[in-house]
């Protein structure tokens, strides 16, 4: 009975829009503290990236240790932790190439997921690019997740957040896009992607037609309005 009164009550209007804060954008890949590396800590970031990702393809993710990179990168231990902090920052700037090429794709590549294409065409592209992009380096991504306090407050998951706000708000103006945003990006999580593909079987085709299907069905177009 609550239940139907309250679905047959009006909504209360949505909370007026507010400036996106882009500066995740800018942000990815950038470590506590370290906004531009001298040239020689670069070589030795990349150097020790390096022996982890040799490690990674040796033996799994499993394999990748702050004492296993530092005897792979032959250096002391204390330079990986001092450069990464822990092994989640280790993982999470292993990450970081990929996520700043997602970045560089939507932000300035080639339409339909750059600019140049309407932006629901942009939005449909997104979900592909990004399930793709995870399959490849799934383990990765769910060791790497920081733990759920932090998990939605990461400069990369903020930066898809705010991509997928900004093109809802060209298409959807008057809808709750924060909210509607974290919808659509929920269906994209590491973990549902792995038990989806893993554990259920699914074809990441499958996933990539229902992302464009859910898409279409918040924003109202195609078939569905």
């Amino acid at each position: 009975m609550l239940y139907a009164v309250f679905m047959s009550s009006a909504l209360p209007p949505f909370p007026p829009q507010k400036p996106l804060d882009v500066s995740p954008l800018l942000e990815v890949g950038t470590a506590p503290g370290e906004p531009c590396l001298r040239a020689d800590a670069a070589r030795n970031r990349a150097r020790l990236l390096d022996a982890a990702a040799r490690l990674i393809a040796e033996h799994g993710v499993a394999g990748v240790t702050m004492e296993a990179v530092a005897a792979a990168a032959q250096v002391g231990k204390g330079t990986v932790f001092r450069r990464f902090g822990d092994r989640t920052g280790l993982l999470m700037a292993l990450l970081d190439h990929s996520d700043r090429q997602l970045q560089a794709d939507f932000l300035g590549g080639p339409p339909p997921l750059g600019p140049g294409a309407p932006p629901l065409e942009r939005l449909r592209a997104f979900g592909p690019a990004v399930l793709y992009r995870s399959a490849e380096r799934l383990d990765l991504q769910l060791a790497a997740q920081p733990e759920p306090t932090r998990r939605f407050s990461h400069p990369a998951v903020q930066a898809l957040r705010i991509h997928v706000v900004m093109l809802l708000r060209q298409i959807v103006p008057h809808a709750d896009c924060e909210l509607l945003a974290q919808t659509l990006l929920a269906s994209l999580d590491p973990a549902l992607i792995h038990y989806h593909t893993r554990q259920r079987g699914m074809p990441l085709e499958r996933l990539a037609t229902g992302w464009i299907d859910l898409v279409d069905r918040v924003t109202g177009a195609g078939p569905h309005r």
